[in-house]
């Protein structure tokens, strides 16, 4: 199979919307990463996207939806809470998790009774989910595990000769997920934390709580990206925390003696520590907002110039770096994936 890199236009989009009304999967740009977009009715296209990221099936996925679709359609009862934080957030990186009418493809939802649903912000996601007309389910496009892709480039590494289309709407500027945020109690509860902080949505509606999950007990999972493997690079990682400097400098200078090709992923202000000792530094920013839309690119650039790579936590904790230090801790937990050598 060929994978075109297409520009979004009338003709593309028109592309599109074919494969889509024919069970194909195609990638579609959001403003936080982009998604492997399929037919939220087809069980074939839905079974597909689990097939070719290689997503385990009890992982459910989030339907996609532009502003105008009639949220009635899919969701069988929209809370008060939900209407509010539309009216805050939307279209923008919130995912509110509903009650469902079950009128999708059940393996949307690996089983559960619930419905997450997106709006995304992004242009060129608004005019693709308006040409086909009916929500798209779209977990990130990535192959499980590896680093979510924040570029038309990090999906066609992925997925050449895999997918057939991938729509390019430049590089995404949110950078890590959306919130998730379940609606279905009497308390919004953030299920996996994104731009859209805790204290942003309390405010809003007067409480929130966060989930914690205990798959111990055979709970199911709830919301993507709650897996502790997730969003890992295919090189050895290393992980310090903002205190532990000493720690991480000392990991350098071992992994370098033993001959590795090592880099450094930091906040700007902890670089001078590394670059005097001539270590190739990769910079997470100086704001929240940077280090949010630099993450994944940076980890995906570690796999091309290290084989093992050292990150230190930034300093900043809670708002958006909530969502942040949750990609940077399951990005650099022990994975599966292969390593590769540069």
């Amino acid at each position: 199979m060929q994978t075109k890199i297409r520009p979004i236009t009338p003709e593309s989009l028109a592309e599109a919307k074919n494969l889509i009304f024919n069970g194909g999967v195609v990638a579609i740009p959001t403003e936080t990463v982009y998604g492997l977009g399929g037919n939220a009715f087809d069980d074939h296209a839905v079974k597909r996207i689990f097939e070719v990221k290689g997503r385990p099936n009890d992982n459910p996925l989030i339907a996609h939806i532009h502003t105008d679709y009639d949220l009635s359609k899919i969701v069988d009862y929209d809370p008060p809470c939900a209407k509010q934080l539309r009216e805050a957030f939307l279209p923008g990186p919130l995912t509110l998790v509903y009650p469902s009418t079950n009128k999708v493809s059940p393996f949307v939802s690996c089983g559960l009774n619930t419905l997450a649903v997106r709006v995304p912000s992004h242009e060129g996601a608004q005019a693709f989910l308006r040409e086909v007309d009916i929500p798209i389910v779209a977990p990130s496009a990535n192959i499980s595990k590896h680093v979510s892709p924040t570029s038309a480039k990090h999906v066609y590494d992925d997925f050449q000769g895999k997918i057939p289309l991938i729509l390019d709407g430049g590089e995404c500027v949110g950078g890590i997920e959306s919130t998730v945020c379940d609606v279905t109690g009497d308390v919004p509860v953030i299920l996996r934390p994104g731009l859209i902080t805790k204290e942003m949505i309390a405010e809003v509606v007067g409480a929130c709580e966060e989930y914690t999950p205990d798959f111990s007990s055979g709970e199911k999972v709830k919301s993507p990206g709650v897996l502790y493997k997730h969003y890992s690079p295919r090189c050895q990682t290393r992980l310090y925390s903002s205190e532990s400097v000493e720690f991480a400098i000392s990991a350098y200078l071992r992994e370098r003696e033993k001959g590795e090709k090592v880099a450094v992923l930091c906040e700007e202000k902890r670089m001078p520590d590394f670059e005097k000792l001539g270590a190739r530094c990769l910079n997470l920013g100086k704001t929240e907002e940077e280090m949010a839309t630099r993450l994944y690119a940076l980890l995906r650039e570690a796999e091309t110039c290290c084989n093992v790579l050292i990150a230190v936590e930034p300093t900043a904790k809670g708002g958006v770096m909530t969502g942040v230090l949750n990609r940077l801790r399951k990005a650099c937990a022990s994975v599966d994936i292969p390593h590769k050598k540069v």
